[in-house]
């Protein structure tokens, strides 16, 4: 059995390194990597994390290159590794451009797609953007999906995807944090390095991990995240810590508005454990990142989520995250709360994580090879979803998109 494994993003690499790992394991496997490069340092620092050796690289990134730009690229890239290989499956993750295009590419060759991460929803095509039409999009084309929980199981089944099609699986994001958390904690040579590496962190203070670069944030969105930071570094025994993304349209504001702020610290992209190392030491954690509403939780951190809509509901709904969006006297007054209440912040830092095990990877795995060679289908779906076939639901429906 032939699978090739696409990704082209930080995330992506996270989310997909336990599942190449499996693969490599499995009897009866062969396991090919493409990364396509929609990222480039933050993807390759992953990559030496994992020990991963990409087999194809397609190289895409470019200056200010559109979505368009990297949609193309991936197609055209990975067109010919289709041809010549011809795998089983093509294995896609996530939300990307990267996974949209590869599955697109895979499905006018007739080759299998699996999709990791399946069934993420809003709702709302604008939020995230353009994530949730990605994710979408991918849906059509796949033949495996492999849901991270029950809601994802149950939006892909009201969008037609039939049962038996669908596996939950848990997330394998959760794989790669606990694998990497175990290293961190462990006394030895990674935990002596990291705390040097991070000696700087005021031992009496406690600390504000902040994450953010998504899309239908930048300009007025980023604005008014800096705004919150520079209140809430104000406040005494706080120090507040950003890894900040290299995309200029949150470089640019973030320095511009926060550099030289006491009381926060500006550094450079971490590596994977270094990251984990740092949500460790955190209180709680400010962030956009859906892979880090899923990993906070594990961690017993509170994490506040500078969106107005998460497709993570499960972490919401269990009280371990709390929306908060881009409104400067939101994030502030949520951010004060937490470590003013003992009983808010116990509350929140002490629910159980919804989104698996750490063996996600192994049930993807099995399943790819239970269905090893059998032919994609050539199967209708509905065109739209059960809930709106009937007028009645699809008047309710209307109204609440409106």
């Amino acid at each position: 059995m032939k699978i090739l494994s696409v990704f082209g993003t930080r995330p992506e690499a996270i989310k997909m390194a336990p599942v190449i790992a499996t693969l490599r394991e499995t009897p009866g496997v062969t396991s090919r990597v493409c990364v396509t490069g929609q990222h480039r340092g933050m993807l390759d620092s992953v990559l030496a994390t994992f020990a991963i050796r990409p087999d194809d690289d397609l190289a895409l990134m470019r200056p200010d290159q559109t979505l368009s730009d990297v949609f193309a690229g991936v197609m055209t890239g990975l067109d010919g590794i289709l041809a010549e290989w011809r795998p089983d499956y093509v294995l896609v993750q996530g939300d990307t451009a990267t996974s949209t295009a590869a599955g697109m590419a895979a499905f006018f060759r007739r080759i299998a797609v699996g999709h990791v991460e399946a069934g993420l929803r809003t709702g709302n095509l604008a939020s995230p953007w353009p994530e949730e039409a990605n994710r979408r999009v991918t849906a059509v084309l796949a033949e495996r999906h492999y849901a991270p929980t029950q809601r994802a199981r149950a939006a892909l089944l009201m969008e037609g995807i039939a049962a038996d099609r669908i596996l939950v699986t848990g997330n394998t994001g959760i794989d790669a944090l606990l694998r990497t958390a175990e290293a961190v904690a462990v006394p030895g040579a990674t935990r002596s390095r990291l705390e040097a590496a991070f000696g700087w962190l005021e031992a009496g203070a406690r600390t504000i991990l902040v994450t953010g670069h998504r899309r239908e944030s930048f300009g007025s969105g980023f604005e008014s995240i800096c705004e919150a930071l520079a209140r809430i570094a104000g406040r005494p025994g706080v120090q507040v810590v950003y890894p900040v993304h290299p995309n200029p349209n949150v470089r640019g504001p973030v320095h511009a508005r926060l550099g030289g702020i006491p009381g926060i610290r500006l550094i450079e992209p971490l590596d994977y454990p270094e990251f984990v190392y740092l949500m460790t030491r955190a209180s709680l954690i400010l962030t956009d990142s859906g892979g880090v509403q899923e990993e906070a939780p594990v961690l017993r951190k509170p994490v506040l989520v500078m969106r107005d809509t998460s497709e993570r509901a499960e972490a919401v709904e269990a009280g371990v995250a709390r929306l908060v969006g881009t409104d400067p006297a939101t994030i502030v007054s949520a951010v004060h709360r937490l470590l003013d209440d003992s009983a808010t912040y116990a509350a929140m830092a002490s629910g159980a994580s919804p989104f698996g095990d750490g063996h996600a990877s192994d049930r993807i795995v099995a399943d790819l090879v239970a269905h090893a060679g059998a032919p994609m289908p050539v199967r209708l779906r509905p065109l739209i979803p059960r809930e709106f076939a009937d007028p009645a639901r699809a008047a309710r429906g209307a109204q609440r998109i409106a």
